[in-house]
């Protein structure tokens, strides 16, 4: 049984930073997975915010580059996202997603942890 867990949402002001941990736990060999990190806004479609791979190359959609990034830490099971210079508009749940070939049988998600940008 692979659990996936986001944590370090919150409540931040415009402009701020906010780091996200994703742990993984289980049997599951973390560093040969790939992690997403996914949005859902009220009212919106999950969007894809980016990814790292297993062998630490980072994609992240054209919305997000600049501002948001994306590490790991496979000794301890961890992925992150950073976020700076955060807007309103990037209130939203953030959900990690821990995948890798054949998705059929290796995608887990967490339940998503909250981020309200506000002042």
């Amino acid at each position: 049984q692979v659990r996936v867990g986001e944590s370090g949402g919150g409540l931040v002001k415009p402009g701020g930073s906010l780091r996200l941990s994703c742990v993984a736990s289980g049997s599951m060999d973390y560093s040969t997975f790939n992690m997403g990190w996914y949005r859902q806004a009220p009212g919106k479609q999950r969007e894809l915010v980016g990814t790292i791979l297993s062998n630490g190359v980072t994609g992240y959609a054209d919305s997000f580059k600049g501002r948001f990034t994306i590490s790991r830490d496979n000794a301890k099971n961890t992925a992150f996202l950073q976020m700076n210079n955060l807007k309103p508009e990037d209130t939203a749940v953030y959900y990690c997603n821990a995948f890798k070939p054949p998705i059929s049988q290796y995608d887990y998600w967490g339940q998503g942890t909250q981020v309200i940008v506000s002042s």
